[in-house]
């Protein structure tokens, strides 16, 4: 307990009884910021096993995760209903300024129908959805995934505007959206996978329709970007990596998508917004 006040999470009163101080209350169930989530998750035993072997990650390419726990890292989730929950928690802690950012960049009041893809528990979603009173929303993850989702969305009083759906995104994607939204979904898979997603998504929207990536957009050269310690996770633990703008442009070219603008945020993450080959008007914008 003395170790724990003297790291400023307790704070020992006279009488020798401890109480928690605010960094130790930000470590509660249901505390802003989800860092008890972050901290089981991703400073956890399966974490940690698997960065042990971030050595064959840059010798070989493959994950860390694989060679530590013979799986992939969303198939041991789908595996760990506790943990995938505690991950879900963590990513909303460690991306929270990121949806009232993306909903204030970007300009969604024409679009009638949002589908948010692998979009966990509706963060993301419910976030633009509160900010444009007219749209409704398609929430698609996967069943051990979206479970968790109903309660933000009541939470926030959208439970009559979002329907969710259960699927997996390499097999198919609601149909007929006005706008896709892909957020940190790109960035954990190798390119072939990118390519499965971005085609399933170009077959499911409207010819008028748009996609918009929300990930990290790494600046050309030396310049100094958080993305690109990140780009270490995507390799060592689900495989992917994270692009610069013209690397998003040729794999969405190849997806049969055209890359129309990069609209930045007041937060790490930019938005790539792009269309259909065919049809490459531009919609959107900073706001």
């Amino acid at each position: 307990m003395r170790t724990l006040a003297d790291l400023g999470i307790l704070s020992e009163r006279a009488d020798r009884r401890f109480t928690l101080t605010p960094l130790g209350e930000a470590l509660k169930t249901g505390a802003p910021g989800s860092a008890r989530s972050s901290v089981l998750s991703l400073a956890g035993q399966w974490a940690w096993r698997a960065w042990e072997e971030f050595p064959h990650s840059v010798e070989t390419g493959n994950t860390a995760m694989e060679k530590a726990w013979g799986m992939p890292l969303f198939e041991f989730l789908a595996k760990h209903p506790q943990k995938a929950s505690y991950f879900s928690e963590a990513m909303v802690g460690i991306h929270g300024e990121e949806p009232p950012a993306v909903a204030a960049a970007y300009d969604f009041s024409g679009f009638e129908t949002i589908v948010d893809i692998g979009g966990a528990t509706g963060n993301l979603l419910t976030a633009v959805l509160a900010r444009y009173p007219e749209p409704l929303g398609i929430l698609f993850d996967l069943p051990h995934v979206v479970r968790d989702a109903s309660a933000l969305i009541a939470d926030r009083g959208l439970a009559d505007r979002v329907v969710t759906e259960e699927g997996s995104f390499f097999e198919r994607v609601p149909a007929g959206g006005d706008v896709y939204l892909l957020s940190h979904i790109i960035h954990d898979w190798a390119e072939d996978q990118c390519l499965t997603i971005l085609g399933n998504c170009r077959k499911a929207m409207k010819p008028s329709g748009r996609l918009l990536i929300i990930e990290f957009v790494l600046p050309a050269g030396d310049t100094p970007h958080f993305g690109k310690v990140v780009d270490m996770v995507m390799l060592a633990i689900p495989g992917g990596e994270e692009r610069t703008e013209e690397e998003y442009g040729t794999l969405l070219q190849k997806a049969g998508f055209r890359l129309t603008q990069v609209v930045p945020t007041d937060s790490p993450v930019s938005i790539v917004e792009a269309a259909p080959a065919e049809r490459v008007g531009l919609h959107g914008g900073e706001g």
